[in-house]
């Protein structure tokens, strides 16, 4: 008889153990099913969003986030949730409704209000009517665009936290497929979040405001991008933009001391110059403190007191020319997105040798871009997609004076050119300061590659070659003017380009040395807040490449590092090196 109990006990057991192995599997084949046919209607949407038809996206939709709930649903009764306590199973269980689950959020809470602002929030809202910005629309699309972005940031969150250690290949791939997605479409509202919040407030919504644009020449680097040769003062006032002056670097005292206190790391690596002289508060690349000297800077010397202060570079500008087409300039001269750079950061110095006739040239052709743009004589839907790449690029910066503005810009890369913290552990920062006088950058090119050895001795070694080139024409020394070469005052012979370079290596790291061609390069070791700093110096004659190892110990993430650096001319993407554990150790 205790036989037989035992036998039905066990019989009975097996049986709830059969039927609920049947009951997760025919739930993860219908969930399958759910998200097969998700997935088509979310590019469905898409293409309606563009084509402007709103009524069709709001129904397709609606489609969408019922089989996103339909999925979410069969993957989070308590059945499953206890199947996930399960060795080996589990882990791959909770995967599956965590993916199910990101995509109820991206259905429901991101794609719905996204829908509802397709046929409101348009990019001809965003050209001028009258000389004014329309305000009412972008303060109206924020209650949704915030919905969106909080979603988005919880879907692309409950991804990233998914350990793929002991997921089978299947379930591992969909993880892989979807991650970078959601992080990428995340990062992106976040940023339209982010704009759409401060865009009326900085447009004059609540009354009037002045804003300093430096125009940065990475002709002369500097680390955040260039010498902030040229300057203008513009303001806003209920959604209208006027230009109220310009200036140059010319117009600025030699400050017999930093105008405001530097940070002892500035100070220490960049020399107190850094708050000295206009052309060189973007010797750093916390923009931040560049900003807030340039504008104490420009109050000493006219008395205003500025609300911001935004960066852009003639390369950026060449973006924005994309959106307005040709620029006709008094001098002649056709302004396009495809001559831009050419023209500003090169033709130009090669044309007009005298600094008050090429300041004179930057001012007509910033004056005759501002008046195309504040007309309103862009395609508005390429003005937001060159302002994205620019953005991205690291081409625009932005400063607000006000804490609270400021805190909406944190931790995005439109406040400086740092890896920002959730790229910091992972990262170098290459940043590049002109140490000639001249304008010999705009011959500069820069190549990075980076990698990754497990060593025993050492831990994780991350490695940096940057290959260094120099484009600038044989006989630069007597092809070019002195202003282009200039005119060796710091002992570079006319047509070389000398240039310091400070790499900041992930937060925790430990630096090691710095090879050129193989031979060991002194280097000044420092920090700057979290980041280990290494700045040496290099010399390139015309036409001369070098290579540049560095490699640093304790290197705590699992991919090769990502590079940020001064945006420069011509921007390449970061390689892969295969490194050994000896690599620029010495």
């Amino acid at each position: 008889m205790r036989r037989r109990r035992t036998l039905l006990i066990v019989g009975g057991l097996v049986l709830v153990v059969v039927a609920a192995v049947a009951w997760i599997g025919v739930r993860a084949f219908l969930a399958k099913g759910e998200l097969e046919a998700a997935v088509p209607l979310a590019q469905t949407v898409r293409e309606q969003v563009v084509a402007d038809d709103p009524a069709a996206a709001g129904k397709t939709a609606r489609e969408l986030a019922a089989h996103a709930r339909s999925a979410a649903g069969l993957t989070s009764d308590p059945i499953w949730r206890a199947a996930e306590v399960i060795p080996w199973v589990g882990p791959n269980l909770s995967a599956v409704r965590e993916l199910a689950g990101a995509t109820e959020d991206v259905a429901v809470g991101a794609i719905t209000p996204l829908v509802n602002l397709a046929g409101s929030l348009r990019p001809e809202l965003f050209k001028p009517v009258d000389g004014a910005v329309p305000l009412q629309p972008i303060v109206d699309a924020q209650e949704d665009v915030r919905k969106a972005d909080d979603a988005l940031e919880g879907a692309a969150k409950r991804v990233r936290t998914i350990d793929e250690g002991p997921l089978i290949s299947q379930v591992r791939g969909a993880v892989d497929q979807l991650r970078p997605v959601l992080t990428e479409t995340a990062d992106t509202v976040d940023a339209a979040r982010r704009a759409i919040d401060l865009m009326p407030a900085m447009l004059g919504a609540d009354g009037p405001r002045t804003y300093l644009v430096m125009f940065q020449n990475p002709a002369e680097p500097r680390a955040s991008g260039g010498n902030p040769g040229a300057l203008a003062l513009i303001g806003t006032d209920g959604g209208r933009i006027s230009l109220l002056q310009q200036a140059s670097t010319a117009d600025f005292p030699r400050f017999p001391e930093p105008v405001l206190p530097l940070p002892t790391e500035t100070a220490g690596i960049y020399g107190n110059i850094t708050g000295r002289f206009m052309q060189n508060v973007t010797l750093t690349p916390r923009f931040q403190l560049s900003a807030e000297l340039a504008s104490e800077m420009w109050f000493q010397r006219f008395g205003t007191r500025v609300d911001g202060v935004l960066s852009i570079d003639p390369v950026a500008l060449g973006y924005l020319l994309n959106a307005t087409g040709p620029i006709p300039l008094a001098t002649g001269d056709q302004l396009t997105g495809d001559n831009a750079a050419a023209l500003l950061l090169n033709e130009v110095y090669l044309r007009y040798p005298a600094p008050a006739d090429q300041d004179a040239f930057f001012a007509a052709a910033s004056g005759t871009v501002f008046e195309r743009i504040a007309s309103g004589g862009f395609d508005p839907a390429q003005l937001i997609a060159a302002l994205a790449q620019a953005g991205t690029e690291r081409r625009v910066l932005l400063w607000n004076a006000s804490p609270s503005e400021q805190a909406i810009l944190d931790g995005t890369t439109l406040t400086d050119l740092l890896p920002t913290e959730v790229q910091a552990p992972g990262s170098f920062g290459v940043y590049i300061n002109d140490a000639t006088g001249s304008k010999m950058g705009y011959y500069l090119d820069v190549l990075a590659a980076t990698g990754v050895a497990q060593c025993d001795a050492n831990g994780q070694l991350a490695g940096l070659r940057l290959i260094l080139r120099s484009n600038a024409p044989a006989d630069a020394a007597t092809a070019l003017n002195s202003y282009i070469t200039g005119v060796g005052q710091y002992g570079v012979p006319r047509g070389n380009f000398r240039f310091n370079v400070a790499v900041y290596a992930p937060p925790g790291s430990m630096p090691g040395g710095v090879q050129r061609d193989g031979v060991k390069l002194p280097a000044q070791l420092a920090t700057d807040g979290d980041f280990p700093v290494t700045q040496f110096v290099v010399e390139l004659a015309p036409g001369e490449t070098t290579t540049i190892d560095l490699g640093v110990t304790k290197y705590g993430a699992s991919h090769p590092p990502e590079v940020v650096s001064t945006p420069k001319v011509h921007l390449s993407e970061t390689q892969q090196v295969a490194i050994n554990c000896e690599f620029a150790l010495q």
